[in-house]
């Protein structure tokens, strides 16, 4: 039962992660312009991995993509690679997790196989997690190195300065689906600890002789070279058969009574 109860968690779990990481990285506030200085303000602007878009007072919105991908930076492209990566190993996980539910049978499935599909959707859903939470922290790390740059050459007295841009909510979704989808992950691989059969119990084998068997019995025998040819006795008057002595052993005839 605990079995069962990690698996379903997990699986509920790492859905939610998978799914946040989706809504995250579609979302287009990746960055939103830092109204620190100027709260009141008729343009709004902030920025997604895909596009950027500026809000007028007014509340029109218009949101124009990047047309443009060698123009972009490597950090930049580094993390929707990275997110794409994520999102793609969750899905195939959650694909692999359903079909590796103990309360789910198909076939005549074995619980040694769902136990490895159990543990290949844990690690999926585990390297979907740091991927998304690699990506949200090389963007955010970005974000922090831009403004402290844009608040020192503000301090320089610098007129035409770009708009300082922090923290957008797309960031916080990212960090927590990463961590949700971690999470699933680790419990999958926990359940599969319970999914795996016992050991089974070496039993006493027993080897039986190739071939007919064989009696072997106690007694006298003669050692010959196995060469020497058969010689024929020959029966008739004049020759009797051999007589048993009294120890037990069997007197033959002599050389002479051979032709």
């Amino acid at each position: 039962m605990s079995t069962t109860l990690c698996q379903v968690m997990g699986f509920i779990v790492s859905s939610l992660g998978v799914a946040g990481c989706i809504v995250s990285t579609a979302m287009d506030m990746w960055s939103t312009q830092d109204l620190y200085d100027n709260p009141v303000t008729a343009v709004f602007q902030y920025q997604g991995l895909w596009r950027s878009c500026v809000r007028q007072s007014s509340g029109f919105t218009e949101c124009r993509p990047y047309f443009t991908i060698l123009g972009l930076p490597a950090m930049f492209q580094a993390v929707r690679a990275l997110m794409i990566v994520g999102i793609v190993l969750g899905i195939l996980g959650l694909l692999v997790c359903i079909f590796a539910l103990k309360c789910i049978r198909i076939g005549s499935m074995e619980d040694s196989a769902k136990a490895n599909m159990t543990l290949t959707s844990g690690i999926m859903f585990i390297v979907a997690g740091l991927c998304a939470i690699t990506g949200v922290s090389v963007f955010a790390n970005m974000l922090v190195t831009n403004f402290w740059m844009s608040t020192a050459n503000m301090y320089q007295g610098m007129q035409n300065v770009q708009n300082r841009y922090t923290f957008g909510s797309a960031l916080f979704v990212g960090w927590v689906s990463g961590g949700l989808a971690l999470v699933g992950g680790i419990l999958m691989c926990l359940a599969c600890r319970g999914l795996i059969p016992e050991e089974s119990r070496y039993k006493a084998v027993s080897y039986n002789a190739s071939g007919r068997n064989i009696s072997y019995r106690t007694g006298p025998y003669k050692v010959g070279s196995g060469y020497e040819p058969e010689m024929k006795i020959r029966k008739g008057a004049g020759y009797e058969e051999a007589a048993q002595s009294e120890d037990g052993r069997r007197s033959y005839p002599s050389k002479h009574d051979y032709v």
